[in-house]
């Protein structure tokens, strides 16, 4: 009977949470950029939406 091979184990489990920390990585690096993408539209967007809109009255 073949005896395990521990270092070969050993070695997938630290490619695999390489690869899973890389991934994690690259998710909040775009995470980070739609937000900033998002932000600088919303930004945009509001300074234009309150030269519009026109003032709620308050007793309604």
């Amino acid at each position: 009977m073949a005896k395990p091979n521990y270092s070969f184990a050993k070695r997938q489990r630290d490619l695999a949470k390489e690869q899973k920390k890389e991934e994690k990585l690259q998710r909040k690096k775009a995470a980070a950029e739609d937000e900033a993408n998002g932000l600088t539209a919303d930004v945009d967007g509001e300074e234009t939406s309150d030269e519009n809109e026109t003032p709620k009255d308050p007793a309604e």
